[in-house]
């Protein structure tokens, strides 16, 4: 995706960040619950990993209580399942129906779940502007989360790294946002590139590959930051670094303001303190991670994305606003961006699997550390509700699923083979995870004693994984169709957000990855098509979807195909799309289409790094559910978790309606 550079409000955000003070409820009443949300946790490898006797402490945890599918959302993405967990609602009653959106009236995509803007007003003295109001971030999302809920009911919680939750509620008693948290620059992760070798200055997705020159074996560089939001004409914010090489020892003394550091080539970097000076007074604080590839035949040097600094974080990343630098004083300085696995370094070619690989334990490591920091203090205190997120097993499965499928189409035995038990191996960390959690709660707080209060483990995803092999570009298919006309039939001139679309000869569009849209008279900016032939419009189109066959395999390539108006919930009844699209198993949605790209072929190979997906008919990508004791309220659907989990308190009056919810919407 092209990015947009949003950091404006992080800087500005003071105000926000002090109104983030928790629930704070004092010792908390009924039993210790204990919910692990394991990303993309597949229901069937979880089952075959336990009968090969892989998995001890998930197998320990079946025969303790229950193990069963956990039955996803449509569509089964992330920010769409882990916001129906928050809520107890599906997409028609918290309204994230996809990563990305369309706005009808600029028809252009934005994020779904949350969004940002700049102080409104501001004192100009000349080439700067002061803020009188503070920016804010915003949530997209409707409906009440089930912690507030808890909270009010006199239960403690504390929600760690929960999808969809940035900016934070402010409503538990300590929170740290996770999935859909923004770097430095409000993106979610752009990485820095910076090489010797010519004409590399580009941007890709994900990040920038810089060209830099060497002189005397010394490299003057800058970091990037955001625009400056103290200046009334836009200037980018940098911070100098210079790199000394010593090629005879193959390392370079970095200095990066007053910290130095030597790096081997192949050696990751400590976490590096960022200061962007806005003006002499005011000053942007990040942190990043610098890795040192190579010193010849040029010269190559990765830079993470630069991520709000947890000791004096620019964003709402927590509740209280001091439990994020708590955490890093306790363990670490911390990635605070919310998919903070670098799959882009893999899908762009800037690194090897095993660089990408060594970089995403780096990530995975942090997040396992502070669990056990998080949970050793969970047990110091009486009663309360703990969640922790794990991403780890999802972003590398998205990228290396191809390397326990032969038959995809990506597949390379030299490189691929290598890593075939690459998954089951982290599904064993898991393992590891969980048999922490049962040790620590058997021996602090009686687990499986059968008491009034016995504590509750509950191991759960959002959503399975699948092989995706083969790719279907809605847009281009609703192109050949003559539902969608193109300015320019030629693919390279194609510029994405839908900005090829003929508007005035389109009846319907795709934007996000399952998401159709028509192109209403009333809603959309340039809508042609009037109300009373929306729906003979909507059934046109779904019946021909489900029609689609694949000339290459012969099998049909869409399975489910969901219209708006069939979700349980109707409020908000405003920015989702009009069908929802389910593929087969196998099949997925291009992203060049989801971004907004018109012209191509319809079908398509996947060549990518980017080989395993669960956006496909929710029904062949069903999540995992165990728990330690039956559940006094079953839960089929991961929209009825959150009222199971309230049920053990002996909460009833959930799911909350989605007008009952306190969280701000609006768009960007």
């Amino acid at each position: 995706m092209k990015r947009s550079r949003l950091a404006t409000a992080a800087v500005l955000s003071a105000a926000l960040l002090l109104a983030c003070g928790g629930g704070g409820v004092g010792p908390s009443r009924g039993p210790k619950v204990v919910v692990l949300g394991f990303d993309g946790l597949d229901h069937a490898l979880t089952r075959q990993l336990i009968d090969e006797g892989r998995l001890p402490n998930f197998a320990r945890l079946e025969a303790m209580g229950t193990f069963a599918q956990l039955r996803t959302t449509v569509p089964p993405q992330s920010p769409v399942a882990w916001s129906s967990f928050i809520t107890g609602m599906d997409p028609g009653g918290h309204g994230i129906f996809d990563f990305l959106h369309s706005d009808p009236e600029t028809l252009i995509p934005y994020s779904s779940t949350a969004g940002s803007s700049a102080g409104g007003r501001f004192l100009k003295v000349g080439r700067w502007q002061f803020p009188l109001t503070s920016g804010e971030y915003t949530h997209f999302r409707h409906g009440t989360p089930f912690w507030e809920v808890l909270e009010e009911h006199g239960v403690r919680t504390q929600v760690i790294r929960m999808p969809a939750n940035f900016p934070v509620s402010g409503t538990a008693s300590r929170e740290l946002s996770g999935m859909g948290t923004s770097d430095i620059l409000g993106t979610d992760g752009t990485f820095s590139f910076y090489t010797s070798e010519l004409f590399a200055d580009r941007e890709v997705s994900g990040g920038d590959i810089v060209e830099l020159d060497i002189y005397d074996n010394v490299v003057e560089a800058e970091l990037l930051g955001p625009e400056n939001p103290l200046l009334q004409e836009p200037e980018q914010l940098t911070a100098p670094f210079t790199v000394y090489i010593d090629p005879e020892a193959a390392s370079a003394k970095i200095e990066l303001g007053d910290q130095q550091i030597v790096l081997q080539v192949g050696e990751w970097s400590d976490w590096l303190e960022v200061d962007f000076e806005m003006m002499p007074t005011q000053h942007l604080r990040g942190i990043c991670r610098m890795y040192l590839r190579a010193l010849e035949p040029e010269f190559e040097l990765y830079v993470s994305p630069i991520d709000h600094d947890p000791m004096a974080p620019s964003a709402p990343i927590s509740t209280p606003p001091d439990f994020a630098a708590e955490l890093a004083q306790e363990v670490d300085r911390f990635y605070t961006e919310g998919m903070p696995e670098d799959t882009k370094t893999l899908t762009e070619g800037v690194f090897t699997p095993e660089e990408f690989l060594a970089q995403a334990k780096i990530a995975g490591d942090e997040v396992v550390e502070q669990y056990g920091y998080v949970l050793d203090r969970f047990l110091e205190e009486p009663g309360g509700f703990l969640f922790y997120y794990f991403g780890n097993v999802d972003l590398i499965g998205h990228v290396r699923w191809r390397s326990r499928d032969p038959e995809h189409p990506a597949y390379d035995p030299e490189t691929d083979a290598a890593h075939a038990d690459l998954i089951p191996t982290l599904y064993e960390g898991l393992d590891a995870i969980v048999g922490q959690t049962l040790d620590r709660l058997e021996a602090a707080a009686g687990l499986g004693d059968g008491g009034e209060d016995e504590p509750l483990v509950v191991a759960m995803s959002d959503h399975g994984f699948a092989s995706w092999r083969r790719t279907f570009h809605l847009n281009a298919w609703l192109l050949e169709k003559g539902y969608l006309r193109a300015k320019d039939p030629d693919a390279y001139n194609d510029p994405d957000f839908l900005l090829n679309v003929d508007w005035e000869g389109t009846r319907a569009y795709g934007i996000g990855f399952t998401g159709l849209y028509v192109n209403l008279r009333g809603r959309e900016r340039e809508g042609v098509v009037t109300a009373a032939e929306r729906l003979e419009l909507i059934e046109e189109l779904r019946t021909e979807l489900l029609a689609v066959v694949d000339p290459a395999t012969g099998e049909r390539a869409i399975t489910e195909v969901k219209r708006r108006a069939d979700y349980a919930f109707q409020e908000p009844a405003a920015v989702g799309p009009d069908l929802i699209i389910g593929y087969a198993k196998g099949y997925r949605g291009s992203t060049e289409s989801a971004t907004g790209k018109v012209v191509g072929e319809v079908f398509s190979d996947n060549d990518g790094a980017w080989s395993g997906d669960h956006m496909m008919d929710h029904r062949v990508v069903p999540g995992v559910l165990f728990t330690s004791r039956p559940l006094a309220r079953p839960a089929p659907a991961i929209t009825d978790l959150a009222a199971s989990i309230l049920a053990e308190y002996g909460v009833e009056e959930f799911p909350l309606t989605a007008a009952s919810g306190a969280a701000a919407t609006g768009s960007p």
